[in-house]
């Protein structure tokens, strides 16, 4: 996805213009964005990945909620508010003070690669999603091969695991939900001649 540039507002006056704009913007300690519309293989890769862990979770029975990317972020750190592609929430949402459309505890963050984004969102987004205490695992998912990159916390430390996992025969864990995914299920419907 690809952002314009708007001026400094406040997190009350970046509120006030997503509501009456109908329009998602992320928001970056004063700066606001406006998102750009994805690929195909994006919004199928988003589709696909938060179907995958609604339905495993269902079928589960966790108490855990799988977002689509509708759902804003507070990375209360950074006065950060951004949309992630798929989230996971386990137990109760947890929410900025005095602003109940954004959550502030996913364990699980994913975000669907693009040429324009990748360095961001291994780089600098990573750095901002660590500081949030909830989180403990990060999907990558390459839209334009079957590829998934995951990276782990460790339990009670800021040491982080990365593991890659290629082709469509592949398959790959979520540790924090103990859940498996087939890399076939998720890129379905994905054409790679895009």
């Amino acid at each position: 996805m690809t952002a314009q540039r708007k001026q400094k507002l406040t997190v009350e006056e970046y509120v006030e213009l997503e509501q009456s704009t109908d329009t998602k913007y992320e928001y970056h300690n004063g700066e606001v964005f406006a998102l750009a519309g994805g690929s195909i293989n994006h919004s199928v890769l988003c589709t696909n990945i938060s179907g995958e862990l609604r339905s495993i979770i269902k079928s589960k029975k966790k108490d855990c909620f799988a977002f689509n990317s509708e759902m804003k972020l507070n990375i209360e750190a950074y006065k950060n508010y951004s949309y992630p592609d798929s989230m996971v929430v386990c137990g109760e949402f947890k929410h900025p003070e005095n602003f109940k459309d954004a959550i502030t505890n996913p364990i699980i963050i994913v975000e669907v690669l693009s040429k324009s984004t990748a360095a961001y969102d291994r780089g600098e987004k990573f750095h901002k999603y660590r500081s949030i205490k909830s989180f403990q695992e990060y999907l990558l998912i390459s839209q334009d091969k079957p590829m998934v990159e995951i990276y782990y916390r460790k339990p009670n430390t800021d040491t982080w695991q990365i593991n890659s996992y290629k082709g469509l025969e592949a398959s790959f864990q979520l540790q924090s939900l103990q859940i498996e995914i087939e890399i076939k299920e998720l890129y379905n419907k994905v054409n790679f001649e895009n």
